[in-house]
């Protein structure tokens, strides 16, 4: 099968606890340390095996291979894409139930990630996930007071919540720019500083 690392925790002898997001699941295996084994990272995609294990409840990752990505010699490419990765094993890692969605997303993510500026990927991908999620407001009612918000400038806090600029003090963004964003999904209408706030804004959480 195929996953996306998303956590990685060392123990004794530089032995690995590994979290992979899969189609069908969220897997935490144990990957014991040895020369034969290829380097694995955080945010690599890899095809796997587990195995059951009769000395532990965690199954063994044995049989990796390394998909590579194009840009993953791309070091800035790679920091930026670990980060958005790692927010998806905080995000799922006490889910039960587990859609191929959060997959596909990763996925889709991964190949145009060297496309364009990989922050704006991040953000569409964002808003695809809290509409999936059902967490999308879309109304321009401000979170924090409940009244509705009439000005062209809306700011935003964690999950890309809508305020008053004067209730939170936090970044601003034009109505115009956030309605394409909400509802197409695009970054269309953001410069590049723009989307540089809402990546900083995405990293305190999906």
């Amino acid at each position: 099968m195929q996953g996306f690392i998303l956590n990685l925790n060392k123990v004794k002898d530089e032995d690995l606890i590994v979290t992979i997001l899969s189609r069908e699941s969220l897997d935490t295996l144990y990957r014991f340390y040895g020369a034969r084994h290829g380097a694995i990272n955080l945010g690599f995609k890899i095809d796997y095996e587990k195995e059951a294990s009769s000395k532990s409840s965690i199954h063994r990752l044995k049989d990796v291979i390394h998909i590579g990505f194009k840009w993953i010699n791309d070091y800035k490419l790679l920091k930026l894409w670990q980060d958005f990765c790692a927010l998806f094993y905080k995000h799922l890692k006490d889910t039960d139930d587990l859609d191929v969605f959060y997959f596909e997303l990763l996925d889709s993510a991964s190949q145009i990630w060297n496309k364009q500026n990989p922050k704006r990927v991040a953000v569409e991908s964002y808003i695809k996930l809290l509409e999936y999620e059902g967490r999308l407001h879309t109304e321009f009612e401000c979170f924090l007071c409940s009244s509705a918000i009439e000005e062209d400038d809306i700011s935003l806090i964690r999950a890309f919540l809508p305020t008053h600029k004067e209730c939170s003090h936090t970044f601003r963004v034009k109505k115009d720019a956030l309605n394409e964003l909400f509802k197409n999904k695009s970054t269309l209408f953001l410069n590049d500083e723009e989307v540089d706030r809402l990546w900083y804004i995405l990293l305190e959480g999906l």
